[in-house]
């Protein structure tokens, strides 16, 4: 069985292949390793394949794996779905959040977050496929909710995140992933200082590059299949 550490490695040169074809710097892309479901342990071995960022889906879980590695040098996403009786944890333990798609949840993380720390770090999730079971806000609506979200002390909207429906078709693949970035370039243009793009997971790492990810969220191709109950 593969490493950790040879699976991060291959994660890492097919970000640089990927990047290198389309004309990208490789170093504009981060990779964030999801190890939601992975003991600590194997998050300890991805630290020491000189992997620092890590994305978690659920609260209670990645606020226990948090508070027992105990490392003030790694970075934590929370990746997952967010309910209002969750935020304070989220706000206290991590230092980005991918899912923000209604005020109410942003507006409860700027007054949980606490102030000895620096401002918690948001992506709007669009719900790019306009799948009914995906969470996430219709493009329509970006606009408005990125307009509230700057005003709230606390939070840096940082940039917009999104999980297309799944497809093994490079076409459908890069196609949920430009509507993403047009998404982007248009808010850039509105004026709002964005600079992150979460898109791209195990199975579609090249296609999101080639639509201008800056950031992927991998998992399986790193850790392999999940370790714990979910």
């Amino acid at each position: 069985m593969a490493t950790i550490s040879a699976n991060l490695q291959a994660v890492r040169t097919r970000i640089d292949c990927a990047a290198l074809a389309c004309g990208r710097a490789p170093e504009t892309i981060s990779l964030l390793a999801v190890s939601k479901a992975q003991p600590a342990a194997c998050v300890l071995e991805a630290v020491t394949a000189g992997q620092t960022t890590f994305g978690e889906n659920y609260v209670q879980e990645g606020v226990e794996k948090i508070n027992a590695i105990g490392r003030t040098d790694l970075e934590w996403h929370f990746i997952g779905p967010l309910q209002s009786n969750k935020t304070r944890a989220v706000a206290e333990a991590f230092s980005w959040v991918h899912t923000i798609d209604r005020l109410k949840i942003a507006e409860r993380l700027s007054q949980q977050r606490p102030e000895q720390l620096p401002p918690l770090q948001i992506c709007l999730q669009i719900n790019v496929s306009g799948e009914d079971s995906k969470s996430g806000i219709h493009s329509a609506e970006t606009t408005k909710l990125a307009r509230d979200v700057v005003k709230l002390p606390r939070l840096r909207l940082r940039g917009l995140m999104a999980i297309p429906a799944a497809s093994d078709d490079p076409t459908q693949q890069r196609s949920a992933f430009r509507t993403l970035h047009q998404l982007f370039e248009q808010l850039r243009t509105d004026g709002f200082d964005l600079d992150t793009l979460s898109m791209g997971m195990s199975n579609d790492i090249e296609a999101a590059i080639a639509e201008g990810a800056t950031l992927l969220r991998v998992g399986t191709a790193i850790f392999g299949e999940r370790k714990l109950k979910s």
